[in-house]
């Protein structure tokens, strides 16, 4: 047996012995074989703490009752709190780091202290100021949303791409794309794809507060939407909610997937031709990843896929458009501008204002209800795309322009047409605009069909554009089909004698005697 150490910080009934000691006078007293007030003589304890060991099977351990006293860091504590405090409103990526803080006090205000002690104040606070968070049950047939970015090489040339994300937290199932860019037709053609992949649409889409959906942030939950949002929502009659801002933990499903996704489908950095063979991949991998199963989940997710589908809404039998509308206002070079770059227009609708329609695929331009040019997207930035066929009508009465005209650059064209050219500029005459009212018959004609009547025409050895017209629009009339009888009963009936030749020669006969 050995004497109990005195604590100075701690009161005396507060001190306690080691287990062995514990246990032995626990025995003794509770057994009748010693007093209470003999083991307090005995073994030197205090009557509380004898009534405390009396009372437990063990001892509670060392608690002190007064911390341990830190002259040198105790004046500069609040002072480290206010700081860390301050820093909830400013951008975590220019929050004090302990060693900041530390400089800090050495600077303003005298601390001559150690920095570990500064760093394990500053850990204490944060540990203390941490969220926590709720375990969340999650309803079948309800869905999340978000996008995030990735680098990719696309062409042998490294782009930052769009990721966007849906998945089904009921299920864990998990729907990405790659896009260009973050924008309204690409957030549109996401969810048209997503609803697609998953055979249904989820009754219930939870967002964060994108300026492609929420047009104002009119109160805590409510949200004013953009108009492209209601379209969307108006045609697959989901629900949506927003996060509160500020709190995309309240999405935190997808936050994680995507995550995941990027980590496992987007590394090594993809090396691909374009961004529909990447999308191929991570469809692919998507497929692949329905056949896991997740800890505490009863089977893998396409099990659990199926059974939320019945949860779901059908997809609509009309198909979504998923597409921006802009207007523009061509300019005097017949281009319309439109995100970054320019489209050209028939030269005729120059100085006029058109409507823009863009889906991720293309662009197209109309006037007053009728279509007037298409083009390929372009997510590049500054580039003109030129039609050359736009400016043929120009060029029609301004032909000396037709070799330096910037739109015709690089325009291939067969080798017939160059023929054709060669001939008709040897002719002399108005040999140039000649060649170009036959390049304008592609206004309604396509290159192939205008190759073969170019080739035909050379064949006969013709080289001006009305004759080259002609043989175009004979090639594409359609020969006359016969007369279809069906659901026509009353007309099956009718029977129509066959015509006799020899009438014909009858009155090949009278005419000769009758000319006698």
């Amino acid at each position: 047996m050995f004497p109990i150490p005195f604590r100075p910080d701690c009161e005396a009934h507060e001190v306690y012995a080691d287990m062995d000691q514990w246990s032995e006078i626990r025995r003794r007293v509770l057994t009748g074989e010693l007093t209470r007030r003999a083991a307090c003589r005995e073994y030197k304890v205090h009557w509380q703490t004898l009534e405390k060991m009396l009372a437990m099977v063990e001892p509670p351990g060392y608690r002190r009752k007064v911390p341990k006293p830190r002259p040198k860091i105790d004046p500069f504590v609040p002072i480290i709190h206010d700081i860390l405090k301050a820093d909830q409103q400013v951008h975590k990526k220019q929050r004090h780091t302990a060693q900041r803080i530390f400089d800090r006090l050495k600077e303003e205000h005298g601390y001559t202290g150690g920095y570990t002690i500064v760093k394990d104040v500053v850990r204490a606070w944060k540990a203390t100021s941490k969220e926590v968070f709720l375990p969340l049950s999650h309803p079948p047939g309800e869905a999340q949303v978000d996008f995030g970015f990735a680098q990719v090489t696309i062409a042998g040339k490294i782009e930052k791409v769009a990721f966007f994300v849906m998945t089904l937290p009921y299920s864990d199932a998990i729907f990405c794309q790659v896009f260009h860019r973050e924008c309204t037709e690409v957030f549109l053609e996401g969810h048209k794809r997503a609803f697609e992949y998953f055979g249904g649409v989820p009754r219930k889409i939870r967002y964060d507060n994108s300026k492609i959906a929420v047009s104002k942030i009119t109160g805590s939950r409510d949200r004013q939407v953009s108009s492209e949002f209601l379209r969307l929502k108006s045609h697959y009659l989901f629900q949506e909610e927003f996060c509160l801002v500020r709190r995309a933990n309240e999405k935190g499903h997808v936050e994680t997937l995507l995550g995941f996704a990027r980590r496992n489908y987007l590394v090594p950095v993809p090396n691909v031709n374009d961004l529909a063979e990447l999308n191929e991949r991570l469809l692919h991998r998507c497929r692949q990843d329905l056949q896991r199963t997740l800890r505490g989940k009863p089977g893998p997710k396409q099990e659990l896929l199926l059974e939320e589908q019945s949860a779901m809404l059908a997809l609509p039998a009309e198909e979504f458009e998923a597409r921006r509308v802009e207007s523009a206002i061509v300019d005097s070079l017949s281009l319309a501008h439109f995100d970054t770059n320019t489209y050209s227009v028939p030269t005729k609708y120059a100085h006029r204002q058109v409507m823009v329609i863009a889906t991720v695929d293309e662009v197209r331009f109309v006037f007053e209800d009728q279509l007037i040019a298409r083009h390929a997207r372009c997510w590049q930035r500054d580039q003109p795309r030129y039609d050359p066929i736009h400016y043929l009508a120009l060029l029609e009465r301004k032909p000396g322009g037709f070799d330096f005209a910037k739109p015709l650059e690089g325009w291939e064209l067969p080798a017939a047409f160059t023929t054709l050219r060669r001939r008709m500029e040897a002719e002399g005459g108005l040999g140039t605009r000649e060649f170009i009212r036959v390049l304008r018959l592609l206004e309604r004609a396509s290159l192939e069909e205008l190759t073969d009547a170019v080739d035909y025409a050379l064949d006969l050895d013709i080289s001006d554009a009305d004759s080259i017209r002609v043989i175009l629009e004979h090639r594409r009339e359609s020969p006359v089909a016969l007369f279809n009888l069906d659901g026509r009963p009353h007309l099956k009936v009718i029977q129509v004698e066959p015509t006799n030749v020899g009438v014909y020669q009858s009155l090949l006969t009278e005419d000769e005697s009758s000319a006698e």
